[in-house]
């Protein structure tokens, strides 16, 4: 059974924000990667931990990678719910710990 994607209202704030060309990639990638198996680490996704964002979220939140972006979410298993929290620029310079 395919997992929900409820988008918080920062992050949905922050993909207005975002160039219709890396929106679309942004979108898509939520739509493929997160419906199944959210919390399975991949070359593009990974939990994070340790790391205390400026943003609501339930621990642990997960990192999803797609170019220089990243989208960051938690799940509910009980509900079979994902919540993406944010979605940030990562510019090369920075760390994921510096966006968060």
């Amino acid at each position: 059974m395919p997992y929900t994607i409820e988008i918080a209202d920062v992050a949905y704030d922050e993909l207005e924000a975002i160039n219709a060309f890396y929106l679309r990639q942004l979108v898509s990638a939520i739509e493929q990667q997160l419906p199944y198996e959210p919390t399975t680490e991949t070359k593009n996704r990974k939990a994070l931990i340790g790391i205390q964002p400026d943003f609501e979220h339930e621990t642990p939140v997960w990192e999803l990678r797609v170019g220089q972006y990243r989208v960051f979410y938690d799940v509910n298993d009980e509900s079979t719910t994902v919540f993406v929290r944010a979605i940030r620029l990562k510019p090369p310079q920075k760390t994921t710990e510096q966006i968060v």
